[in-house]
């Protein structure tokens, strides 16, 4: 039996290929551990800057680096999983203390295994972002998957939670901040970071 994955901001629940048997959203957040990220079009805006000795540069948000920071401190564990390779992204992951980066990557879906094996999480503890067709098995096979608003759309309706950003805005801010408030560890995060007053009432996140 197919499950209906929920699409942030739409009241649509959509259903196709990759998805799993039906099981609530908070029982499924409930073990997430680690995220899976895309380079290109997630924690970048999608596009690519070449010079004539190649590409030059990619572009990353800080509030996605701040987001990560917390990640990791309560615990969390974190894989870059990209079908390019570049040297900006190696650096930008040593700054932020990503546990694994895998790049050059053809076959997405078969990568979990390895991902798995080397950080000690299984599968259901995974959340995945990723924004394009490539992304699917790796969608597909993880605990819960999470997509940009600028993703295409088979992903976005194949996925747990789209986010308001578009890649290379904030996406994993807000991935970060769905899981936690899922999980109900948004007040203990708060309490972490020794905020000196209480954490704003804000929206919930969509789910």
């Amino acid at each position: 039996m197919e499950a209906n994955r929920t699409v942030s901001g739409n009241s649509q629940r959509a259903s196709g290929p990759g998805t799993r048997e039906s099981a609530s959203l908070s029982d499924r957040a409930g073990p997430i551990r680690g995220l899976i990220l895309d380079v290109d079009g997630v924690l970048t805006d999608g596009r690519l800057y070449y010079t004539a000795q190649g590409e030059g540069m990619k572009v990353f948000h800080v509030r996605d680096g701040s987001a990560l920071r917390l990640w990791k401190a309560l615990g969390g564990r974190v894989a870059i999983v990209s079908g390019r390779s570049s040297e900006a992204v190696v650096r930008r992951a040593r700054e932020l203390q990503v546990d694994l980066v895998i790049q050059g990557v053809t076959d997405k879906g078969a990568t979990l295994e390895t991902v798995c094996g080397q950080l000690g999480l299984e599968a259901a503890a995974w959340c995945a972002v990723g924004d394009d067709w490539l992304d699917l098995p790796l969608l597909s096979r993880t605990g819960l998957a999470a997509a940009p608003a600028d993703a295409v759309a088979e992903v976005r309706q194949r996925v747990d939670y789209v986010t308001e950003a578009p890649g290379g805005q904030g996406v994993v801010h807000q991935v970060v901040e769905w899981l936690l408030r899922l999980q109900g560890r948004w007040e203990t995060a708060w309490s972490l970071l020794a905020w000196p007053h209480a954490p704003p009432t804000l929206p919930q996140a969509n789910g």
